[in-house]
């Protein structure tokens, strides 16, 4: 039985065939020994440890493709758009709206600011701020929680039922 070692280049050229990148191919190589180390395990004394370690490629190869899909779906060029006009002033806000947000912390004020009042894309607004987009949504939902505990407090049980569209709280 020869050693996986001395079937390099063997192993490497049926990557290649299937990977068209030749530093891709090398990773891909990397990484199947590496995980054949992880998984000596596995191979029984029946099996070819040729046949194993070509599955253990194969793996390998399929997660390369998989991790690529989901690269070139996370980082594709976002669709054009006109981006909202800047919020002018705060004269189409309930006062109670207005003083709570300037009481949530200044993270929670920008996106609070730029996503629900000047209607910029999540995915935009993760951007500028050089966060990832699940993190963006993280902290609008955190935002939004603690603007309405601001309300709450604020308003009392008005902020709960009128969610402030219609003011008619002692505040305004």
């Amino acid at each position: 039985m020869p050693l996986l070692t001395e079937e390099r280049p063997r192993f490497l050229a049926f990557v290649q065939r299937r990977v068209r990148d030749p530093a891709a191919a090398e990773d891909i190589l990397q990484t199947a020994y590496a995980n054949a180390v992880r998984q000596i395990g596995s191979l029984k004394a029946s099996e070819s440890s040729e046949a194993w370690f070509y599955r253990i490629l194969r793996n390998v190869i399929i997660d390369h493709y998989r991790h690529r899909a989901v690269e070139e779906r996370a980082f594709a060029p976002m669709p054009e758009h006109e981006p909202a006009a800047p919020r002018t002033d705060d004269n189409h806000l309930c006062p109670c709206m207005s003083s709570a947000i300037q009481q949530v912390r200044p993270a929670y004020r920008q996106i609070l600011e730029q996503v629900e009042l000047d209607e910029t894309p999540l995915q935009g607004f993760a951007r500028q701020a050089g966060i990832t987009p699940g993190a963006a949504a993280v902290r609008a939902h955190r935002a939004r929680t603690a603007l309405h505990r601001q309300l709450v407090r604020r308003c009392g049980s008005c902020a709960d039922h009128a969610g402030c569209l219609n003011c008619t709280c002692a505040h305004a």
